[in-house]
């Protein structure tokens, strides 16, 4: 896979339509955001089995709000446009997203790798 997709407010639904979908919601002014951002480029570029979108919350604040996002970072998970789960910690680490990431697909019945 390739470079992360910027999600907007108008993209949004048609990147998480199909397929298995990390999304990265995150502000500029969110220090531990900012500092997943290599953790989440690398992951984006190794695993061909999801797609990673960026969505940035200064942009897409009603969105949010529809999503219910409560703080940042947080990452959402899709799988054919349904949600399922998500992770936020103002404290994330790569490998606690990881752990999580790799977690709910197999709960979800998507093995991994």
């Amino acid at each position: 896979m390739a470079a992360l997709a910027e999600a907007t407010k108008e993209t949004f639904r048609d990147l998480v339509a199909t397929g298995v979908v990390l999304v990265d919601v995150w502000g500029p002014q969110c220090a531990p955001c900012v500092a997943l951002l290599p953790d989440v480029e690398r992951l984006a570029a190794s695993r061909s089995d999801l797609t990673v979108v960026k969505l940035d919350s200064t942009k897409a604040r009603r969105l949010c709000i529809e999503l219910r996002v409560m703080g940042l970072p947080a990452f959402l998970l899709f799988r054919d446009g349904q949600e399922l789960g998500r992770l936020a910690a103002p404290d994330l680490t790569a490998a606690r997203l990881l752990e999580w990431l790799d977690a709910t697909l197999h709960a979800n019945g998507k093995e991994v790798h």
